[in-house]
C-alpha cells in the first residue's frame, strides 16, 4: 500500500488565514464559487508534500497579503500505517524550513513518507504544448519514481554538462587548449547514456497506456508518445565519439548542442503533433491520459500517486466527464476540485469527502458537506 495524505493544514496561505481539512483514503471534491480558493487548497497541499508551489517560481505569491510568512503541514500514514508530520515553512528571502516528524530536511521529502504527486491545472497545459525542457523534466521525475536508485542521474548530467560548457568558454578565450574538453566529454557521455536509458523505460511502460487512457477519454483518433533522443548512441563510447565529432562546432557557438538536454517527447493524436494540431479540450485530455498512465505505471510497482485535479471537469462534456470519474476512482488518492458537486459523477457517493469552500473577506470558511 502506498503512502496517503489525511490531513492538510494552512497558514496565511493565498488567501487561507487559517485552514484544517481531512481528506479520503480515495476521492476527495473540493467545490465553491470561482475565486473562493479551491486551487489555492490544492496548491497549498502540493507546497506541503514537496516543498515547492505547482503554480508559480515566484512564491512569494503563496504568503497572504499582509502577512510575512506562510505554513504548511501535511499529516500522512506510511505503507506500514505509521503517520507522519510534513511541515514547511516559507519567508521570502529565507530559506525554507522543511521538516519531517519534526526533524528538518534539505529537499523533497523522501517517498516512504509521502504520496508521488501529480498535478492536472489548465496551466500545466504547458507539459502538452509547451517547449520540450518542461516534457524532459516531467519524463525524468517519472523515472526517479520508478527507479529510485536514478534520482540523482539528471542532477549529475547537468553538472557535467556546465562543467563541459565552463570548458568550451576556457578554451574559446585561449585560456585552454581543445583536450581539456575530453575528461568532460566522458562524464557526459557516460550520464548521458544512463539518462536516455531511464527515459526510454519509461516510454515504453507509459505508451500503451497512454494510448489506451486517450481512447478511454474520448479522443477521436489514436494517440502516441515517443521518446525522440539527439543522440543515435547505445553506450557511453558512443556518445563520446558524437560528442567529439561535435567538438568544432560547439567551440564555435560556445556551448553543448548535442546530447539528452535536446532530447524531446513527442505527443500525438492522428499521427499529428498534439501541441501544434490538437483543440485545447484535445490538450487537456492528452495532459490526463497522461497523468493517468503514469498512475497504472505506479500502480504495477506497488505505488500510486496522490492526484490533484483542478478545475478538471468545466471543459469536458457529460461523457467524458464519466468516463474520467470512473478511472479517477479505480485505484489510489484524488483530489478534484469543481463549481459544483455535480460536475463530479459519483461525487455525492457515500465513500467521498466533499469539502466545500467559501470566501470571506480576510479568510476562507469552510464547511464539510454531508456525503
Amino acid at each position: 500500500m502506498a503512502p496517503s495524505a489525511l490531513r492538510l493544514e494552512l497558514r496565511d496561505f493565498r488567501n487561507y488565514e487559517r485552514l484544517e481539512v481531512g481528506l479520503g483514503p480515495g476521492l476527495t471534491v473540493v467545490t465553491g464559487p470561482n475565486g473562493a480558493g479551491k486551487t489555492n487548497l490544492l496548491e497549498g497541499l502540493y507546497f506541503g508534500l514537496i516543498g515547492r508551489s505547482c503554480r508559480t517560481t515566484a512564491e512569494r505569491e503563496v504568503v497572504r497579503t499582509g502577512t510575512v510568512a506562510a505554513r504548511t503541514r501535511v499529516h500522512t500514514a506510511d505503507a506500514s500505517g505509521r503517520e507522519h508530520r510534513l511541515e514547511v515553512g516559507f519567508e521570502p528571502g529565507e530559506p525554507k524550513r522543511m521538516r519531517v516528524d519534526g526533524a528538518a530536511i534539505e529537499g523533497v521529502p523522501d517517498p516512504e513518507v509521502r504520496p508521488l504527486t501529480s498535478v492536472f491545472m489548465p496551466d500545466r497545459l504547458a507539459l502538452v504544448k509547451g517547449s520540450p525542457s518542461g516534457r524532459r523534466a516531467h519524463l525524468d521525475r517519472l523515472a526517479a519514481a520508478l527507479w529510485p536508485a536514478r534520482a540523482g542521474t539528471r542532477a549529475a548530467y547537468a553538472r557535467a554538462l556546465a562543467q563541459r560548457n565552463a570548458a568550451i568558454a576556457r578554451v574559446r578565450s585561449g585560456n585552454a587548449s581543445p583536450s581539456l574538453l575530453d575528461p568532460w566529454d566522458a562524464e557526459l557521455a557516460r550520464h548521458g547514456v544512463e539518462l536516455m536509458d531511464s527515459r526510454r523505460e519509461s516510454v515504453d511502460a507509459l505508451a500503451p497506456r497512454f494510448a489506451a487512457r486517450a481512447l478511454e477519454l474520448g479522443l477521436p483518433e489514436a494517440a502516441h508518445i515517443v521518446y525522440a533522443p539527439r543522440s543515435r548512441a547505445h553506450d557511453a563510447s558512443e556518445l563520446r565519439a558524437e560528442l567529439s565529432a561535435r567538438r568544432g562546432s560547439d567551440l564555435e557557438r560556445g556551448f553543448t548542442g548535442h546530447g539528452p538536454h535536446r532530447d524531446e517527447l513527442l505527443v500525438s493524436h492522428g499521427g499529428r503533433p498534439l501541441r501544434a494540431y490538437g483543440s485545447q479540450g484535445q490538450q487537456r485530455v492528452g495532459l490526463l491520459a497522461l497523468l493517468l498512465a503514469e498512475r497504472d505505471v505506479l500502480l504495477t510497482l506497488g505505488s500510486s500517486p496522490l492526484l490533484l485535479l483542478d478545475d478538471v471537469t468545466s471543459e469536458l462534456d457529460a461523457d467524458r466527464r464519466d468516463r474520467l470519474a470512473g478511472l479517477v476512482r479505480r485505484g489510489g488518492q484524488a483530489v478534484i476540485s469543481a463549481t459544483e458537486l455535480e460536475h463530479v459523477p459519483g461525487g455525492a457517493a457515500g465513500d467521498v469527502v466533499h469539502v466545500h469552500v467559501e470566501a470571506g473577506n480576510a479568510s476562507t470558511r469552510l464547511r464539510l458537506a454531508a456525503a
